[in-house]
């Protein structure tokens, strides 16, 4: 069985981070350029902090490409972070300790505190390098390979942002993507996107964060990827774990989600009509509720998510913690932040959508170059016919 599997490396102040993917099948074009666009998409975002204006994420592309198609071995990548000039005695591979940088002043809402006691640390450092947001730019690298993949099947993924606070955005159906993509905040509701900014203003003055909802939807999903045979086989399970695992997202929906607990039956799920003549998909649906998946597994429609992300746990105002040498109140400790990643977050949820996706399309349809499986993809879709 073909698996498509990563890994990331490094710290936020690190000297940069690196990726290693596995599975990826031969043939696929694929180069630095592709990558770029959606670092590029990550780091932008109104409210976002002022290490967005240091960096310039760039994947460099070190193997398991030749002239501009992979290879089908492992496929590595670095992103050199241009902060480290500032950070190199803080963050020396070599050399001694010496106490500059350390924090003892947990933040409430971080892994700081859990994480020291944890691994048995005196310094808080090691546990916020790596549990910093810094990580998800790898996996946005990783997301744009699987997103390059899962192009060659016509599948695409978009995200948009549902509220921002207390601002809710107009909850259209046929989302104008164009807009959405010109948008500060990925809105494509202007009038509430405008709300939007104005309400992130408002908590930047007041030394506060906001939270809110994305949402992520992905069109050209082939029906049957995932299983219901055993609980981890389950795709919508593998697709929560996925976005959940995003920092500061405390809650996932797969599409009609929590409306759902509140509806009967007959209004909650999606009739199965007569197909409108494409002798490839002889039924269609008259509403998606389920967000393309029941029985964990795809069923044709498009795959729609939401989650909500909480506010930014660094505040210039910082909240009230204990120092831990000395067990006495103190303020929690600040380290420049964002104000407000929503728009931010939705990004990465595409690439993390993208890595589930296509690691469930290739346990499908196997493969060991790109020709094979889109032969076996081709086989399969000729046999959605009524029995």
């Amino acid at each position: 069985m073909t698996e498509f599997r990563f890994l990331t490396a490094g710290e936020s102040h690190g000297r940069g981070l690196v990726m290693v993917i596995d599975g990826i099948v031969a043939g696929l074009r694929l180069n630095e350029a592709f990558i770029e666009r959606d670092l590029r998409r990550r780091q932008g975002g109104y409210g976002r902090g002022e290490r967005m204006k240091i960096e310039a994420d760039h994947a460099e592309i070190i193997s398991g490409v030749r002239h501009g198609r992979t290879m089908g071995s492992p496929i590595s990548l670095v992103i050199w972070n241009r902060d480290w000039e500032n950070w190199m005695d803080v963050m020396s591979v070599a050399g001694r300790e010496t106490g500059k940088g350390r924090i003892t002043r947990p933040r409430p809402g971080h892994a700081d505190l859990a994480g020291v006691f944890k691994y048995g640390l005196k310094d808080i450092r090691p546990v916020l390098e790596r549990s910093s947001a810094r990580e998800t730019a790898a996996r946005v690298a990783v997301g744009a390979v699987a997103r390059r993949f899962l192009e060659e099947f016509g599948i695409s993924i978009h995200s948009r942002t549902l509220a921002i606070g207390r601002v809710h955005a107009g909850d259209g159906r046929q989302p104008d993507w164009d807009a959405v993509e010109a948008s500060p905040v990925r809105c494509a509701d202007a009038r509430a996107g405008k709300k939007m900014m104005k309400a992130i203003d408002s908590a930047k003055a007041d030394g506060d964060t906001l939270g809110g909802v994305f949402e992520v939807i992905t069109d050209g999903i082939p029906v049957g990827l995932g299983s219901h045979v055993h609980w981890d086989r389950r795709l919508d399970g593998r697709i929560a774990q996925a976005v959940m695992s995003i920092p500061s997202v405390k809650m996932v929906e797969i599409g009609s989600g929590s409306l759902l607990a509140a509806s009967r039956g007959s209004g909650a799920h999606d009739s199965i009509l007569p197909g409108s003549g494409d002798v490839s998909r002889p039924w269609r649906r008259a509403s998606n509720h389920a967000g393309g998946l029941e029985g964990g597994m795809t069923n044709g429609e498009p795959v729609v998510v939401r989650a909500a992300v909480k506010p930014i746990s660094t505040l210039s105002k910082p909240l009230d913690s204990i120092d831990l040498t000395t067990g006495n109140k103190t303020k929690a400790h600040f380290e420049r932040a964002d104000i407000c990643i929503v728009p931010a977050a939705g990004v990465i949820s595409e690439a993390m959508l993208a890595i589930v996706l296509a690691s469930a399309l290739l346990e499908k349809f196997g493969g060991d170059s790109l020709r094979e499986t889109l032969a076996a993809y081709r086989r399969y879709t000729r046999s959605l016919v009524l029995f």
